[in-house]
């Protein structure tokens, strides 16, 4: 009895699933970068200034996540 087997590789595959990742990659990136941006450009402000525009210190980071949010939607 002859037995024959035939290997064959998906040959997008791999790739595929590198440049997924990559762009996986890249979007968490920018998504930092714009966070870390706002985060420290709100902290940058005096409790005054803050208190002008009716936020609290305690409030940067939510707002910083937001605002990535809607900045990455859009």
């Amino acid at each position: 009895m002859a037995v024959a087997s035939t290997q064959t590789a998906l040959k997008g595959a791999p790739a595929f699933g590198i440049a997924a990742l990559v762009e996986t990659v890249k979007t968490r990136f920018i998504r930092y970068r714009l966070y870390r941006q706002t985060v420290n450009e709100l902290s940058a402000l005096s409790d005054r200034e803050l208190a002008d525009l009716g936020l609290h210190r305690s409030m940067i980071r939510r707002l910083a996540q937001q605002a990535t949010e809607d900045q990455i939607a859009q």
